[in-house]
């Protein structure tokens, strides 16, 4: 009988009742502190929802902004213990950070109702896999944890009552010891009771991350800080003590100024404020102005109580500012006293100063002046917060025009021709448009290995579907994936020129662009491109310049990949490079004639490899295209491999020195060249960069090259 929940909790009807209500719906409720589950009776339709999907938890730029992030996600990868093979290894750390950011941000930023809803969630989804207790401790965690989150926001509102209670029992001494007084000790037990929670209440360690429970630790904690004796300060209720003490009651000013301690409780409402300013599920903008209006007001209900007190502490009352306006002021109404306060106070602090209500004697002078300088530090306090809100909500739109204005006024002085006016004021505005989709801008502070993560889970879907990339081992996609980099382009703006030197190749992630071509100076429409399709690649593995213009046709989300880069990993990749030679033949293939009648040589290549491989396919139907894995005699022999493999030309740097020597010198600058086919060929091309004939070739090391096929891409050659 020790898990006995919801087995008992039942709805029983009566026939009769089930005939009348025919669709009606049973279900059980989260618990807090019960043993048995509150039942809901619905005797309306009951539309079964589909289960909701739960809402991934995704990076937050805020966090970046907060030195934390840094050193808990430092803090949570060197953790030691991940036994296994490396990428094991590496996705239980990302696990680990993972969950180690989402409980950092809920107790940063999350805010009380979204937090409730989380752990009521939890509850639910934990009590319905319950039936042999083994969640009952995370469950009983979990109410602990509601309760304590409510319970924070019922203090909060004391605090309030506190703050406007304090200094207007300062000044009214007869509701201190009257009408208010069992609600100061009643809103005083409640902070007691507080205090005896925080003994018991864990805490984040801030050198380790974890959270502490042990009793022992959270006391000493506590007590050793200031917080500790201010609390108990703050509420001692010191009116009812010395009665208790005396037996009578005492009516002087010292409990008043005792009862001024009960303001530290307004750290609460500090943090509450800081604590959803830093929340993005509310608005900074109505959150500061509340925060704003806050202060405002404590200003003018402290200012009017202090200045009321004053009045009712100098030897002639009707020698004072409200004496002379009102009779008998401190016989009359605490109410009409405290409107008459709060108007001073009000029109003092806009510097209005009607001349009706003012300083009559000497202290209420200088309390004045005092009030006055204050108000000038409160008045600059409010512009400036006001004016950064207003300008940080338009701080974006300056920008942008600034930038517009500027490449107009570049254009115009440089009479750029409208189309590329067009483009640049087109791209600058995509650039605000997008400011929320600049991923590299985002990611650029985080771990490798979490940008290396977000890139998979965006983007590696669109690469495996690139014709090129077809049947290549998992290794290859994750290291091509890490070091591409995502970028947007709005409609009609060219992402390739023609004939530009080939840096980076192109992978269409979503939108459409054309491939065009210039013939005597008209613009002629190729082909089109979609989602998954590749842009640019042809001039990066020939290394040729490029020979179309890609235009984008509307807004348009693409990854690009270095020529380098690209490079340097195949080459590491022996039968994954093998795999995207082939590939890249089919995928040749099966360009239309007019795209390959732009380029000569790709005809002639691919006549070639069609007259050498005749033999094995002849008398053969099939007409699908060729895959090295179903056809190995496309790259079987060598002569073919050499074939495919010379269309990808290696650059080297070549230099007319021997290593040793000084090669900053003008005339001995390095050259970059595409590797000839010959050493013969080599010689005859270091001629004519460096005016000098050379018979030895050697390597950085001093090693002497005697084979052009040994060489890799960026070498450096000393020919001599």
């Amino acid at each position: 009988m020790a898990n006995v929940q919801e087995r008992i909790d039942r709805a029983f009807a009566s026939p009769t009742w089930s005939n009348w209500f025919p669709n009606s719906h049973v279900s059980h409720l989260p618990v807090f502190s019960s043993d048995h589950l509150p039942i809901l009776v619905e005797v309306g339709q009951h539309v079964s929802a589909l289960p909701r999907r739960k809402k991934p938890h995704r990076f937050e730029e805020k966090w970046i902004a907060n030195p934390e992030c840094e050193e808990i996600i430092r803090f949570l990868w060197q953790q030691e213990g991940d036994v296994g093979s490396p990428m094991y290894c590496l996705t239980e750390k990302l696990k680990r950070c993972r969950m180690g950011l989402v409980q950092w941000s809920k107790e940063k930023y999350g805010g009380v109702k979204n937090r409730v809803k989380a752990s009521l969630e939890s509850i639910e989804a934990l009590s319905h896999d319950n039936r042999e207790g083994q969640h009952r401790s995370q469950i009983r965690a979990l109410k602990k944890e509601i309760n304590e989150l409510w319970w924070q926001t019922f203090l909060v509102v004391l605090v309030i009552y506190s703050a406007w209670v304090s200094p207007f029992e300062l000044a009214f001494r007869k509701v201190a010891t009257g009408s208010l007084m069992p609600v100061d000790i009643i809103v005083d037990a409640f902070f007691a009771i507080d205090i005896i929670i925080t003994f018991f209440v864990a805490y984040l360690d801030k050198s380790t991350y974890l959270l502490v429970d042990d009793h022992k630790k959270i006391a000493l904690r506590y007590v050793r800080k200031l917080w500790f004796p201010m609390d108990i300060a703050s509420t001692l209720p010191f009116q009812l003590i010395y009665r208790i003490f005396t037996g009578k009651m005492h009516y002087g000013e010292i409990f008043g100024f005792l009862n001024m301690l009960r303001l530290w409780r307004l750290r609460r409402v500090s943090e509450l404020f800081t604590r959803l300013e830093k929340d993005t599920r509310f608005s900074y903008f109505c959150t500061r102005y509340c925060k704003l209006i806050c202060v405002t007001l404590f200003a003018v209900h402290s200012a009017g109580c202090f200045y009321y007190w004053l009045a009712t502490h100098h030897r002639t009352t009707k020698n004072t500012w409200i004496g002379m306006q009102v009779q008998d002021f401190e016989q009359r109404s605490i109410w009409l006293g405290y409107t008459f306060s709060i108007y001073w106070s009000i029109v003092t602090l806009t510097t209005v100063g009607y001349g009706d209500l003012h300083a009559v004697n000497t202290g209420e002078k200088i309390f004045n002046m005092f009030y006055m300088l204050f108000n000038i530090g409160l008045t600059a306090y409010l512009i400036g917060n006001m004016t950064n809100l207003i300008v940080h909500s338009a701080v974006q739109t300056f920008a942008m025009r600034d930038s517009i204005n500027e490449i107009l006024q570049y254009a115009s002085k440089n009479r750029l021709p409208e189309s590329l006016r067009e483009q640049m004021l087109a791209h600058m505005q995509l650039k605000f448009k997008t400011a929320e989709l600049k991923q590299e801008e985002v990611l650029e502070d985080l771990p490798k290995a979490i940008r290396s993560s977000i890139g998979q889970h965006l983007f590696r879907r669109t690469v495996e579907n690139v014709s090129l990339f077809k049947g290549v081992s998992e290794d290859l996609i994750i290291q091509l994936v890490s070091e591409m980099k995502a970028e947007y382009f709005p409609p009609k703006v060219d992402i390739i020129l023609q004939n530009e030197i080939p840096t980076d190749f192109y992978i269409l992630v979503s939108g459409a662009v054309d491939m065009l071509t210039y013939k005597n100076g008209m613009e002629q429409f190729l082909s089109r491109l979609g989602s998954a399709d590749m842009a640019g690649e042809i001039g990066v593995i020939f290394n040729i310049p490029q020979p179309f213009t890609v235009r984008t046709r509307r807004l348009s989300q693409v990854i690009r990949i270095s020529h380098n880069d690209f490079k340097q990993m195949v080459q590491q990749h022996n039968e994954d490079a093998k795999t995207i030679i082939s590939n890249f033949i089919q995928y040749l293939k099966g360009f239309k004639q007019e795209v390959l009648d732009e380029i000569p040589f790709l005809t002639e290549l691919l006549g070639d490899l069609t007259t050498e491989h005749t033999a094995p396919n002849e008398g053969t139907d099939n007409h699908e295209q060729l895959s090295y894995h179903e056809y190995p005699n496309v790259l079987g022999t060598q002569e073919t491999s050499r074939t495919v493999l010379s269309t990808f030309p290696i650059r080297v740097i070549v230099h007319g020195c021997r290593p040793n020597e000084n090669a900053m010198e003008d005339d001995m600058m390095g050259k970059l060249i595409n590797l000839p086919d010959s050493i013969e060929d080599l010689f005859k091309l270091a001629e004519k960069k460096f005016g000098k004939s050379g018979s030895t070739i050697l390597m950085a090391d001093g090693s002497e090259v005697e084979e052009l096929n040994a060489l890799r891409e960026n070498d450096h050659l000393f020919i001599f």
